[in-house]
């Protein structure tokens, strides 16, 4: 079990990760604004600069997703647990990756599962939470 004040340290970096990568992403997405009349030729650079923009957007929305999750799961009362088998996820663990809600164990699986292609389906893990 964790402790009480270690949970809430992990809150509230966790609400400081998320304000940082909403900043992050409205930045990103100014520029992104600003970056218009490209040519739509093969190699303009404006276009490969459009495209990092948007894949570094999805990569910080990605993220950020992560942390919202990870802040459903201190409010449901459920963090530090595998929300796919229900082990309790390392301390160790939580404190280089606050946002993790796998144990290690079943992240490897899951990220296995996605480079082959199938569907780790996590409507079937141990706790749910949307």
């Amino acid at each position: 079990m964790l402790d009480p004040q270690f949970i809430e340290r992990n809150k509230q970096q966790l609400l400081e990760e998320r304000q940082r990568l909403l900043e992050d992403i409205m930045v990103q997405k100014q520029t992104l604004k600003g970056e218009v009349d490209v040519d739509v030729e093969e190699a303009d650079p404006d276009i490969i600069e459009r495209e990092k923009s948007a894949t570094l957007i999805e990569a910080l929305e990605s993220k950020l997703a992560d942390v919202e999750h990870a802040l459903k799961m201190i409010e449901a009362g459920q963090y530090g647990i595998c929300e796919r088998c229900g082990a309790e996820i390392p301390q160790e663990r939580l404190e280089v990756k606050p946002e993790a809600t796998l144990c290690i164990r079943c992240q490897a699986e899951v990220e296995r599962l996605l480079r082959r292609g199938q569907n780790p389906q996590r409507g079937r893990w141990h706790f749910p939470v949307a």
